[in-house]
């Protein structure tokens, strides 16, 4: 930990503070933005259903498969190293999803760019530490960088639909590339390198079973949504569990684990991350369906669907801000379950929107749900490290990461693929005969399907596909309304032993959550 004469930042470390959260903003540009491409891109490449989900969440899995993985690298091959490297690969395959000519390909990119976006983020904030000692000046810093990733997904719809508006959907890829250019031409003159020492051995069993662990069970669920329970199903799902077990039991048996499974032990840890991934569930599918409302249903041009996510987005920037404040006079477990209780509001507007009602209620009942997001975001982030000691915020940084990540991925196959399965029961049967096979098949798939044959297409036949669709969005809005609220009342139980954040005097048994991550941060797993 430092001490009260610890340096004070300078000019030097809040520049190197801004480029270490350029690849926070990236991430979550990232996100929000190829949302807005889906529609055009499936104009122009015609996936499936499945495919578009893939395309979606191919990068979210993989960046959460191997988060850890590469925070354990960064420590070998020294942190800022990896993320320049990370900012290298980023930006080049970023073209290449950009100019990908088959939906194959292009799935392709989106999975290396999880594999090129895991490199970004593990190390930052152990360099953030190392940068800033003094302890008022760290927990700014960090507070900084944990609403860079809600800065991203802010400017994602804006930008992108203003990009879409004049380019092709592969300009969307290409926002990477200044980003990547100005990290990799800064990162040598303001950040400072770092190796952890006597970090062990690179255990590539281990990045094997993490890998086993997670990518299966992902499968499982986006073909139960689809297709029902089948045996390849069944297989996959045991397949990731038995990985997840074997991953475990190894990790506890090694010196120098990727994981320290003994986080989980205390229990504001694994709360905070339950509460981090069950969120993020219902903000990745409702992030899907309402950019699919907007364009294919209200039919709104992407610049003007980019605009209309605007406030919902400043919502969310507002809350990532304001809630550590109000967390310092406010007991923790209140403000998170708070923040819950308002995206369940949310999530139940969303379910009374029409398919000819506008955009208005949409858009109030998105920005309560971004509001929630904003808040859980920023204090899970905070109860996450702050309850790991401070030898091992590093890692449990990038547990963090990794359960945002994988929840927004798992959003988009769990509620998306359960919106395209209500879609298809409304429409099923509903084409009349004469309808070329080939036509039915596509536009009784997805809407953006039956989008795209529109001309060939019996008359009002879309409209009804535009209601179908809404039927799907108001059925998955309301798992996650449900969960939601579920997980609102278990946060105020479970996190009601957590204090205030960032007070003066710390409370309860937990004080260690009120603590930044110190110095020795930079020293972890």
């Amino acid at each position: 930990m430092s001490t009260p004469t610890a340096r004070r930042a300078g000019p030097r470390e809040w520049g190197g503070l801004a480029v270490l959260s350029l690849p926070t903003v990236l991430l979550g540009l990232d996100v929000t933005v190829l949302y807005l491409a889906l529609p055009s891109l499936a104009e122009d490449l015609h996936p499936s259903a499945t495919q578009e989900l893939w395309i979606m969440d191919a990068y979210g899995f993989l960046i959460a498969g191997f988060l850890i993985t590469m925070g354990t690298l960064g420590d070998r091959i020294g942190r800022r190293k990896l993320l320049m490297i990370g900012a290298a690969a980023f930006g080049v395959v970023s073209v290449v999803a950009a100019y990908s000519d088959s939906v194959n390909v292009l799935i392709a990119a989106r999975g290396a760019l999880g594999i090129a976006g895991a490199t970004l983020m593990p190390s930052t904030l152990a360099l953030i530490s190392n940068m800033f000692a003094d302890p008022r000046q760290r927990s700014l810093a960090i507070g900084v960088w944990a609403t860079s990733f809600a800065l991203g997904m802010a400017l994602g719809p804006v930008v992108g639909g203003a990009m879409l508006d004049r380019f092709w959907w592969g300009s969307a890829f290409l926002l990477a590339v200044p980003v990547a250019i100005v990290l990799l031409v800064a990162a040598p003159v303001l950040i400072p390198e770092y190796r952890a020492p006597g970090s062990g051995r690179f255990d590539l069993l281990s990045v094997a079973l993490s890998l086993v662990a997670v990518l299966p069970v992902i499968y499982a669920v986006k073909r139960v949504a689809a297709d029902g329970f089948q045996a390849p199903t069944v297989g996959t799902t045991v397949i990731g569990l038995v990985g997840a077990v074997l991953f475990v039991r190894r990790q506890g048996r090694l010196a120098s684990p990727l994981l320290d499974v003994r986080l989980f032990a205390n229990r504001t840890f694994s709360a905070a991350l339950s509460v981090l991934l069950v969120g993020l569930v219902g903000v990745g599918g409702a992030m899907l369906l309402i950019t699919q409302q907007l364009q294919l249903v209200a039919e709104l041009p992407p610049i003007e669907a980019g605009l209309w996510m605007g406030p919902p987005a400043l919502m969310m920037l507002v809350a990532a801000i304001g809630s550590p404040l109000v967390a310092r006079r406010v007991p923790a477990g209140i403000v998170v379950a708070t923040a819950l209780g308002l995206a369940t509001f949310g999530y139940v507007l969303l379910t009374q929107v029409t398919a000819t009602s506008g955009v208005a209620l949409l858009v109030a009942g998105f920005g309560l749900v971004y509001l929630g997001l904003g808040s859980i975001a920023a204090l899970g982030t905070d109860l996450v490290v702050g309850a790991a000691p401070p030898e091992k915020a590093g890692s449990a940084s990038a547990m963090s990461e990794t359960v945002q990540e994988l929840g927004l991925a798992l959003g988009v196959a769990t509620l998306g693929s359960l919106a395209t399965a209500v879609y298809r029961a409304r429409v099923d049967d509903q084409l009349p005969a004469g309808t070329p096979s080939e036509v039915a098949d596509t536009a009784g798939d997805s809407l953006a399907g039956a989008s795209s044959t529109a001309d060939r297409l019996p008359a009002g036949w879309l409209d009804q596909a535009k209601e179908a669709a809404t039927s799907g969005l108001h059925v998955a809005m309301l798992v996650a309304a449900v969960s939601t609220l579920v997980l609102a009342f278990l946060s105020a139980v479970v996190l009601r032993h957590v204090g205030t954040i960032g007070a003066d005097e710390p409370e309860g048994d937990e004080a260690d959550v009120a603590e930044p991550a110190g110095q020795d941060a930079a020293q972890g797993a």
